[in-house]
């Protein structure tokens, strides 16, 4: 084994059990994620009893039967200023549904007029069967669309046009909750934004651990042994990123075991998530390092900057809450992506492609991080 190498090892270890040996830290750094995600998962619903409403709900809308009845429906729906509607295959609705992308889909069967003009005639014919898909993270959302869509359905079928006096709905509404996970778990998304806080919060005090090591002169003295700064940096990275990862296993660890949180989708691309975000707090805490002046100011900045990213980034309040031009904004933030991908693998249940795109963000940040802190970091303070 060469030098280098085992220098790298040894300075791997050290920054690991330094961590370890402080076990206060250890213990906030663990317990402060499980303890906030309990109380932010119970605040939006626990395992699915509570959801919130929005406004311009995005739905999607199924048109099986194509009669004058559903698309003067479909028509009323569009204009409807608390929705924006899109029509698309029932196929496709499922599917953006289930990745999020729609909070709803309604789905009109063939024969919808036929049947609808029916049973208002004759309350003992057969009413036909609408279908409602919901995102379950959102419940609050499913009355309201079933709603809006009695409400344009009995508006329309009620006018001259039609057959009949309408009273009550010629139509039953099937709701289905679309995932592919077995069940929907609000906890879930709590403890995905919640430890993508507090493992930021552990970034940045390996930044400014790092930022004090330089001011303190301890740099310089380890550039007189012969080590690169490829060897001293990344084992920084490196040594920060598994911290990360023990964080993430644990923090899950507790979600699975007291909280009943599932990875309902793929496990590989879970783990891929998780690592590509721990390398990202680990090259943020670099970047901390290399652009900071003082501890003190680096700190205060720096918490700021990680709090208006787990903001932005729907960790503390779901990106759907968002306006929609904020949440094409987030788009662009790296903790959306993270947030994403952990729901995605998590109670969304979705395959490992879905955890592609978040993976491949989450190392483009990393590895833009990396760069600013190697082209930024000042060797000679101290």
């Amino acid at each position: 084994m060469s030098h280098t190498v085992a220098a790298f090892r040894a300075l791997v270890r050290k920054d690991i059990a330094i961590f370890l040996r402080d076990r206060r830290a250890l213990i906030v750094s663990v317990l402060t994620p499980i303890v906030v995600a309990a109380f932010f998962g119970f605040l939006f619903g626990g395992t699915g009893s509570g959801g919130n409403a929005i406004s311009r709900l995005p739905v999607g809308i199924t048109d099986l039967d194509n009669s004058a009845l559903s698309k003067a429906v479909v028509d009323s729906l569009k204009h409807d200023a608390s929705l924006e509607t899109q029509l698309v295959s029932e196929e496709r609705a499922q599917q953006l549904v289930r990745a999020g992308k729609l909070r709803a889909a309604i789905v009109f069967p063939g024969g919808f007029e036929a049947q609808a003009t029916g049973a208002l005639l004759d309350a003992g014919s057969q009413h036909p069967e609408v279908k409602l898909l919901y995102d379950p993270s959102q419940s609050m959302v499913q009355p309201v669309v079933a709603g809006l869509l009695t409400q344009h359905v009995m508006q329309r079928i009620s006018r001259p046009n039609f057959t009949g006096n309408a009273r009550a709905a010629p139509f039953t509404l099937d709701r289905i909750a679309v995932a592919t996970g077995p069940r929907y778990n609000g906890y879930a998304h709590s403890f995905a934004g919640m430890s993508i806080q507090f493992v930021l919060f552990m970034g940045i005090d390996a930044g400014v651990a790092l930022l004090l090591m330089r001011q303190e002169g301890m740099w310089r003295r380890l550039r007189a042994a012969p080590l690169s700064r490829a060897v001293l940096l990344g084992s920084r990275v490196v040594s920060t990123t598994i911290i990360a990862m023990f964080i993430l296993t644990v923090v899950y660890l507790a979600a699975c075991l007291i909280f009943g949180v599932r990875i309902s989708g793929s496990v590989p691309g879970f783990i891929m998530v998780a690592c590509s975000f721990a390398l990202l707090a680990a090259t943020t805490g670099l970047m901390i390092a290399s652009v900071g002046r003082t501890v003190a100011a680096t700190r205060g900045v720096a918490i700021f900057a990680v709090l208006l990213l787990v903001m932005l980034g729907g960790a503390w309040v779901p990106a759907f809450l968002f306006p929609e031009w904020l949440q094409h904004v987030t788009e662009f933030v790296p903790t959306r992506w993270a947030v994403d991908g952990l729901d995605a693998m998590t109670w969304r249940g979705l395959p490992l492609q879905a955890a592609l795109a978040p993976t491949a963000v989450l190392l483009g940040f990393s590895a833009l991080f990396a760069l600013i802190a190697i082209w930024r970091f000042n060797w000679e303070d101290g």
